[in-house]
Parts: C-alpha cells; sequence; structure tokens
C-alpha cells in the first residue's frame, strides 16, 4: 500500500454514545454508556461562573466551588472525603461547578456524594478560614511572579473590562473581602437547576442514573436561566503594558482576541496552528526559528485554537528569552505569521501536521474524564452529537490554500497587543510593538 493511500485509510474516531435527560430540578443530564469501563466519570457545569462575580469580590465564584465540598448538611469534610477514598473515588470542585470519578461499581456513591455537595453544603467557617488562606498565600506569592503577572496583564489587554479580563481566583485583596455568609448566599442564588449540565460516563444503564440524580436532586432548586454573554470586547488595536521585575528572563505576549470554538474556519486554525506554533518538538515554525535556529528560548509557542470556547479565546504567541532578545523575539513571531499568511506550506510540512493531528486525536478518549469533557465541552458549543467524526474529515480536507486563507482572516500581527514582564519598562514596550 502507497503512503498516500495509507494517509487516506478512515481513522478510529471514538464514537460516545449519547442519551439526553431533563431532570426535574430543571437540569439537563447527558449519560454516554460504556460498556466494560473501569472507571466512571461525572461533571456538573453551571453557567455564570466568575462572570458573576462582584466587582470587589472577584474569586467569589471559584472559591464557592472549590469550598463546596468542606461539609454538608449530613456530612463533614472528613467523612466526605473517606467515602470516596474508600471507593477509590475523588471530588473537585471549581467556578463552573464540580466533577468526580470512582470506580465505575461504586458509581452511587460518587453521584449520592455529588448531589449532596450540590444541594447541601454548610461551608463550615473554620474549614473555609483555613482554605480561604490557603488561597490568599498563593495570590499573594503570583503577584510576585512574572509569568502569571504577564498571563493577567496580558488577558486584561486583550479582554479590557470584560469579566474574562479578571483573574478566576481573584487577587488576595478581593478574596480577603469573601465571607462565609457570602459564599452560602452566592451558592443558594446561582447554583441551580435550570443552569446545570451534569454529563456522566460509564458502565450503568442511562435510565437508572436518571432515576439516582432525579431522587438526589430533588430538592435542588430549579432558579432561573441566565441570558445571553456579554460580547463588548475592545477592538483590535496595539497596546502594550509591562511588569517591571529584576529577572534574568523576560515574559513575552503577543497576540489578541480570537476565536469561538464553533467558528466554520476551526479545523483550518487547528491545522495552522500546528504549523506555526504548536507542533512537536522542532516542527512548528516558531519554536524551530526562535528556538533552534535562534536559540532565543527553550519554551515558545504559538496558537488561537486552543483556547477558543463559547466566547472568544485568544491568539497567544508566547517565549521566555533574555532582556537583550525582546526585538529580535517580537520581530520574530511577526515574521512567520506573516510568512503563513503570504506563503502556502509546503505540502511536506502540511502533511507532517495534518498526520500529527490526525494520529493524536483518538489518544485520551479511554479515559472517562476526557470523554466527559468532551462532551461538556461540545453541548457547551452546541456541535452536534457526531463532532469528532466531522473535525476529522475537517482536518483530512484541509488545504495549503485554507492555512493560508485563514491565517489572513483570524491573525493581526501589526495590531496585537505586547505585553513583557521582566526587567523592562512600559514605554520600552510601547517601542517594540510600534516596531
Amino acid at each position: 500500500m502507497s503512503p498516500v493511500r495509507a494517509r487516506r485509510k478512515p481513522l478510529a474516531v471514538p464514537r460516545l454514545p449519547l442519551e439526553r435527560f431533563e431532570l426535574a430540578c430543571g437540569a439537563r443530564l447527558i449519560v454516554s454508556p460504556r460498556r466494560g469501563a473501569s472507571v466512571c466519570a461525572v461533571q456538573v457545569h453551571l453557567r455564570g461562573g466568575n462572570s458573576l462575580d462582584p466587582a470587589r469580590q472577584l474569586g467569589l465564584a471559584y472559591l464557592t466551588g472549590r469550598l463546596v465540598d468542606q461539609g454538608t448538611r449530613r456530612s463533614s469534610e472528613e467523612e466526605l472525603a473517606a467515602r470516596l477514598e474508600k471507593a477509590g473515588g475523588s471530588l473537585a470542585g471549581g467556578a463552573t461547578g464540580i466533577s468526580g470519578q470512582v470506580a465505575n461499581e461504586r458509581w452511587e456513591v460518587l453521584l449520592e456524594t455529588l448531589a449532596e455537595c450540590l444541594t447541601e453544603p454548610t461551608y463550615p467557617r473554620d474549614k473555609i478560614e483555613r482554605q480561604r488562606q490557603r488561597l490568599i498565600d498563593r495570590l499573594v506569592v503570583d503577584h510576585q511572579d512574572p509569568r502569571t503577572r504577564g498571563v493577567q496583564l496580558f488577558r486584561k489587554l486583550v479582554y479590557g473590562a470584560h469579566w474574562l479580563g479578571r483573574p478566576e481566583a481573584g487577587d488576595a485583596a478581593t478574596v480577603r473581602r469573601i465571607a462565609r455568609a457570602d459564599l452560602a448566599r452566592f451558592h443558594a442564588q446561582n447554583w441551580c437547576g435550570k443552569r446545570a449540565l451534569i454529563v456522566f460516563c460509564g458502565d450503568v444503564a442511562p435510565e437508572k442514573v436518571r432515576r439516582l440524580l432525579d431522587r438526589r436532586l430533588a430538592r435542588f432548586p430549579a432558579g432561573r436561566e441566565l441570558g445571553p454573554p456579554d460580547l463588548t470586547f475592545p477592538p483590535r488595536v496595539p497596546r502594550a503594558a509591562s511588569f517591571p521585575a529584576e529577572r534574568q528572563q523576560a515574559h513575552v505576549f503577543l497576540g489578541h482576541l480570537g476565536i469561538t470554538r464553533a467558528d466554520p474556519d476551526y479545523a483550518a486554525l487547528l491545522v495552522m496552528d500546528h504549523v506555526l506554533g504548536t507542533g512537536p518538538g522542532f516542527t512548528n515554525r516558531v519554536a524551530r526559528r526562535l528556538r533552534d535556529e535562534l536559540g532565543l528560548a527553550y519554551t515558545v509557542h504559538a496558537s488561537i485554537s486552543s483556547s477558543a470556547g463559547v466566547l472568544p479565546g485568544t491568539f497567544t504567541a508566547y517565549i521566555g528569552t533574555s532582556p537583550a532578545n525582546l526585538a529580535t523575539a517580537v520581530a520574530g513571531f511577526r515574521r512567520e505569521i506573516e510568512r503563513i499568511q503570504r506563503e502556502p506550506v509546503p505540502r511536506a510540512e502540511l502533511e507532517l501536521a495534518r498526520s500529527y493531528l490526525l494520529g493524536s486525536f483518538v489518544i485520551g478518549f479511554e479515559r472517562a474524564a476526557r470523554r466527559v469533557q468532551t462532551i461538556v465541552a461540545a453541548e457547551r458549543n452546541h456541535l452536534p452529537d457526531d463532532h469528532l467524526e466531522q473535525l476529522v474529515r475537517a482536518v483530512t480536507a484541509v488545504t495549503a490554500d485554507d492555512v493560508r486563507r485563514v491565517a489572513q482572516a483570524h491573525l493581526f500581527p501589526r495590531h496585537a497587543c505586547l505585553v513583557v514582564a521582566g526587567p523592562v519598562t512600559k514605554g520600552a514596550v510601547a517601542k517594540l510593538i510600534r516596531g
């Protein structure tokens, strides 16, 4: 068989069977049965998250989710943890809900514990104070970390006043203002059935999952749905910022507002990313040029597809380099971006990117948690049930002209934001962005 024919052989794309239900509490439930699974997983996604944080209490949604398992009306935090550990399971919460996994034969323990945390958290004062202080300690350290501050500044430049430009966990000052009563109030007002999407994957009959959750979530308030998301973002114009820090390395972020996952150019941009800045080893252009040939850094990458979601992500080109190499690094990013906009990608380079994407596409779907995450993302982005098969077909069909077209349509190297965290002033960064 010739190499060309071998590449055209259909890939074994995982098919994720889905059964949908609406629970009495108003939550949407999707069950993906998987025969023979040794581990099952569940995720509850709640619309709103940190978009609902008050300006003076950033981190409230994050803490509400992170601390939801610290005790309920029926169980202490230690009892909840012991129950899951005995079943080989775990739960973890965050700004947009809670997720967990367990040995498949103990699936009922997982869902019952999850439901208890969803409906009956008490937020015990002593537990909350301890965990809140741990978060504050971490945020104080992060506040002095150049790379972390660079990420935060970059998102602020790209998203402006939009909530996407705020740190999910807040900062030390805003978290200090969050009291136990605020957590309980936020949970009562915003954790509700009509905002909840629940996805379960395991070797369990879907109807059994529905019955258990309908029973255990009977007291979960239906609440009300949220309105459409805020789509107001700053225009793409050059903006500069710096986080001065006496370090031997400078962290450079160049980019702008990106795309949503539902963008029809997503597959072509996925291929473009692998050619430009996310391919493995030295196969992508920015790594080959800036890392291998110029020796500017070890860590360097660029991507627009990786952050695409329900709301636009970012196009982000990043490098950690010596302060003396800042101008060379920024110019190198621009040169490679403009080259992929101007010149068709050679056939061999395009084939390498597509083959890597297609070959690695199915890796990881053996994990129940990965399947659950994929289903949640597809449902939130209103993708069809066969979106995995469609994506494989679309990637296979991407041409060199497609790559050049989407690079021209979605990349704006001369209208980008630039952030440098390290021994540099904002004035020096402003000069770089004008260069």
